[in-house]
């Protein structure tokens, strides 16, 4: 097999009539140089020039394989120019808050397969922390999180929604759309490590000196959902994920809420972004999503 750069080595002496000049156009030292032509001459099994003091000529061979030489490297150089020529897909680096229904990305990720234009998106999960500190760097483009009052990143609200208990659909509470927190003494709980209100419902139900055996600490919503269903414990969850088997009935006096939104990144270009295909699909499936809902 020939490399190409041995093609060059060829060409370039045919072109500067010596071995010096070739090597100083190819950016090597002439013994460099020499001893590529060698190693062509080699695998060809052929000399490929006449040397002299002054210039070297080509022979029968070399001559031959000139022709071919050259229509190699304009055909290297003409897909090298096609490739650095063609347009590029835009990329969206989206960072997705790790406390979200998985069905909503995965939604919108066949919208973006069906109807994306070509357009790329690369999914970054994370928690509120992780992604705001992924904008403030500038390593994301925009993130679906939630959207604070203090906020220093360009926003777009996009919904809102409260927390709710998750029990089994057999749970004693079942049939109660209201449950006083205090009435959960006994009851097992799963923590959701990921939470972005952890520590306040933490505080919620020691105040009211409830102190649950947690079963199972986990980072994926989908799974305590499982667990939920199973009837092996209760959790407290957002409002947005449902799932058949699963009831949400209301907390008393737990008034805590959310909003969830787009935040860009502070030194992005917020109009061309928020113009992008691949953003408005991801509204128009968070809105169909909330419509569903509410």
């Amino acid at each position: 097999m020939i490399d190409r750069y041995l093609l060059r080595y060829f060409l370039a002496v045919i072109e500067r009539g010596n071995f010096s000049k070739a090597a100083a156009s190819c950016n090597v030292s002439q013994p460099t140089l020499s001893a590529g032509i060698a190693k062509l001459e080699t695998l060809l099994g052929r000399a490929l020039f006449h040397r002299t003091n002054r210039r070297v000529e080509l022979t029968d061979a070399g001559a031959q394989l000139a022709g071919h030489a050259r229509r190699i490297e304009a055909e290297f150089t003409a897909a090298e120019r096609d490739v650095r020529q063609a347009p590029t897909a835009p990329t969206l680096r989206l960072g997705i808050l790790a406390s979200l229904p998985a069905a909503w990305i995965e939604a919108y990720a066949n919208r973006l397969v069906l109807n994306g234009s070509g357009e790329r998106v690369e999914f970054i999960e994370g928690r509120e922390r992780d992604l705001a500190e992924r904008l403030a760097r500038g390593s994301i483009d925009a993130a679906l999180s939630i959207v604070r009052d203090d906020v220093r990143f360009p926003a777009e609200r996009l919904f809102s929604e409260g927390y709710s208990l998750a029990m089994g659909a057999n749970h004693r509470f079942a049939h109660r759309d209201i449950i006083d927190g205090a009435e959960l003494s006994s009851e097992p709980m799963i923590v959701r490590r990921h939470c972005e209100l952890l520590s306040e419902t933490s505080r919620y139900f020691t105040a009211r000196g409830v102190r649950p055996f947690f079963p199972a600490r986990v980072t994926s919503d989908d799974r305590a959902l499982r667990l939920v269903r199973s009837g092996l414990a209760i959790t407290v969850m957002p409002d947005c994920f449902r799932a058949p088997g699963v009831l949400r009935p209301r907390l008393a006096d737990f008034p805590f809420t959310r909003e969830v939104g787009l935040l860009f990144a502070e030194r992005g270009d917020v109009a061309s972004l928020r113009e992008r295909r691949s953003l408005a699909l991801l509204v128009e499936t968070i809105d169909q999503h909330v419509g569903e809902q509410g």
